[in-house]
């Protein structure tokens, strides 16, 4: 379980082939990965090496990719419409 950081990707996105791919190839610190069937898993270990980049959010339909910090204010950043 991370401590920091929260990753939640939108079911839609979750299995769209397209923005899994682009997600797992933009990730600096592997928090994206292929799951069964294709669907993207999110990688627990990896979670609190986000450095927020924000680079998940260019890649992925807006609003489906929310990153949450667990600390200080507990802010959810995502990239709106």
């Amino acid at each position: 379980m991370a401590l920091f950081i929260a990753v939640e990707v939108d079911a839609a996105a979750t299995n769209d082939a397209e923005v899994v791919k682009k997600l797992i190839e933009v990730c600096p610190v592997n928090i994206f990965a292929a799951g069964s069937g294709g669907k993207l898993d999110i990688v627990d270990a990896h979670l609190d090496e986000c450095t927020l980049c924000e680079l998940c959010f260019n890649v992925a339909p807006a609003g489906s990719v929310r990153v949450q910090k667990l600390y200080g204010d507990r802010e959810v950043l995502q990239r709106q419409a």
